[in-house]
C-alpha cells in the first residue's frame, strides 16, 4: 500500500480536538486549527507564547508549578481528576475543558502534547439532567404524598397515579441510558487518544533516525547501509499508513458513513489482485497459496470484501514467522461466498478468543507486535454490514484459520 503524506497532515489539521504542543520551557511551538478556533486566537498569536496564556488569571501561577512538576515525572495522563478545569479565551472569557497530556522526546528535547476538548455542551447537558432529575424527584415526592392522602379513594384515581409513576420511571431510565452513552463515548475517545499517541511515536522515531543516518552514507560503498535504512523508513511509513487507515475506517463506521454498493465481479480475480498487491509486505521466505472453486461472478460490495481480505491477510503475515505459508481458499455454496485465510503463526489462546472482535483489544501473546487492536473489530463490522458471518479457529503455536461468509445479493 502506498503511503499518502496527506493523511498525517489531515489527522492534525482536521482533528475535532484542539492540539497544542509545547517545549520544556512551556513555550507553545505548534497548534492546530481546532485549538485556534476554540481559544479565539490566530496561530501566530499563540506560537512562542507561554502555555499559561490559555489559563485563567488566578490559576496561572499554580499551573506553572504543575507544569514544572510534570517535567520531573513525565507520563501520559488526564488532567483534572475530580475537579473542573477552565481555559481562557483571547477575549477574556473562560470555558470548561477536558485535557489529556502526552509527552515525547526528539533530538534530546522533551515536548508535551495537550489534547483539549471544549466540554461546554456536555456540562450544560449534565446541568440539565441534574435539573430534570431534581424535578423528577420533586414530582415523585409529591405523587407519593398525594398517593398517601388518596388511599381511600376510588380505583380510577389509583390507576392514574400508577400510570404517572410508570412514566416517571421510563423518563429516569432514558436519562440513565443517556449518561451511560456519554461515559462510553468518553472512554472510547480517551482510549483512541492514548493508542494514537503511543503507536505513532515508535515509527516516527524510526523514520527520523533512519533519515538522519541515510544522509551520512554518501559513498557508493555505503549502498547496503543506505538500503537498510531506506527499508526501515518504508516499513515505518507503511505501518503509519495502516494505523491511519484503521482509525479512519473506525471513525466512518461509528459515524455511519460506510455505504454499501452492490455490483457483479469475479471473487477469484479480486483475491488474486489483492494477494499480488500484498506480495511486497511478505516477510522473508513467506509465500501465498490460493485455491479457488468459485468461478462465477458474484453480486456484493467489492471494496468492502477487499478491505476484509486485506485485514485478514495482513494479520496472517504479521503474526507468522519467516519461511511460512499463508493459505487462501474461496468457494461458493448455495448462493453464499466463503473465503478462508489460514496461517502457520503463533495462534490465539481460548481466553483471548472471547474478546477478539472488541475494539482496541490485543491478545496477550502479541503485545510486542505493532498494531491497534482494531483490525478484527473493523472486519466484523464490515461483514455485518454485508449480512454475513465470521468464524475463527486457532491453536497456540500452530496457526489460525479465519473465514467469512457473505450471501450474494439477489
Amino acid at each position: 500500500m502506498q503511503y499518502n503524506p496527506v493523511h498525517l497532515a489531515s489527522l492534525f489539521e482536521n482533528a475535532t480536538e484542539g492540539i497544542v504542543v509545547s517545549n520544556r520551557e512551556g513555550n507553545i511551538i505548534l497548534v492546530n486549527p481546532s485549538a485556534c478556533k476554540v481559544f479565539g486566537y490566530l496561530p501566530e498569536e499563540l506560537i512562542g507564547q507561554k502555555i499559561e496564556i490559555l489559563i485563567p488569571g488566578k490559576a496561572k501561577t499554580n499551573h506553572i508549578k504543575l507544569r514544572e512538576g510534570f517535567y520531573h515525572d513525565p507520563k501520559n495522563r488526564v488532567m483534572g481528576h475530580n475537579r473542573d478545569l477552565l481555559a481562557a479565551k483571547k477575549d477574556g472569557g473562560t470555558f470548561p475543558v477536558e485535557v489529556s497530556l502526552s509527552t515525547y522526546v526528539q533530538n534530546d528535547e522533551r515536548y508535551v502534547i495537550a489534547f483539549i476538548i471544549d466540554i461546554t455542551k456536555r456540562k450544560e447537558t449534565e446541568i440539565n439532567m441534574i435539573r430534570q432529575q431534581q424535578q423528577l424527584e420533586k414530582v415523585t415526592d409529591e405523587l407519593r404524598i398525594l398517593n398517601a392522602d388518596l388511599e381511600a379513594k376510588v380505583e380510577e384515581r389509583t390507576t392514574i397515579l400508577k400510570e404517572a409513576l410508570q412514566r416517571l420511571e421510563e423518563s429516569q431510565n432514558e436519562l440513565n441510558l443517556a449518561l451511560d452513552k456519554e461515559r462510553q463515548l468518553n472512554e472510547i475517545k480517551s482510549r483512541f487518544v492514548s493508542m494514537a499517541s503511543h503507536e505513532f511515536r515508535t515509527p516516527l522515531s524510526t523514520v527520523l533516525s533512519s533519515a538522519s543516518l541515510v544522509d551520512r552514507y554518501t559513498g557508493s560503498e555505503d549502498q547496503d547501509k543506505r538500503s537498510k535504512h531506506v527499508e526501515k523508513i518504508k516499513n515505518s511509513v507503511r505501518h503509519l499508513n495502516n494505523l491511519l487507515e484503521d482509525f479512519l475506517s473506525l471513525g466512518k463506521l461509528e459515524e455511519g458513513k460506510i455505504g454499501i454498493h452492490y455490483h457483479e465481479f469475479s471473487l477469484e480475480e479480486l483475491i488474486k489482485d489483492t494477494l499480488e498487491e500484498m506480495n511486497p509486505t511478505l516477510k522473508s521466505g513467506q509465500k501465498f497459496t490460493y485455491v479457488n472453486s468459485c468461478h462465477n461472478s458474484i453480486c456484493s460490495d467489492k471494496n468492502l470484501i477487499r478491505n476484509i481480505l486485506f485485514n485478514l491477510v495482513s494479520n496472517a503475515i504479521k503474526f507468522s514467522d519467516i519461511h511460512s505459508t499463508i493459505h487462501i481458499q474461496s468457494k461458493m455454496k448455495e448462493g453464499i461466498a466463503h473465503v478462508f485465510v489460514t496461517d502457520e503463526g503463533m495462534g490465539i489462546s481460548a481466553e483471548d478468543k472471547e474478546h477478539l472482535y472488541t475494539s482496541f483489544f490485543r491478545g496477550k501473546n502479541v503485545i510486542n507486535i505493532q498494531g491497534t487492536g482494531l483490525g478484527l473489530h473493523i472486519v466484523k463490522r464490515y461483514v455485518d454490514l454485508l449480512g454475513g458471518s465470521i468464524h475463527l479457529e486457532s491453536v497456540l503455536n500452530k496457526g489460525t484459520t479465519v473465514w467469512f461468509s457473505i450471501p450474494e445479493k439477489s
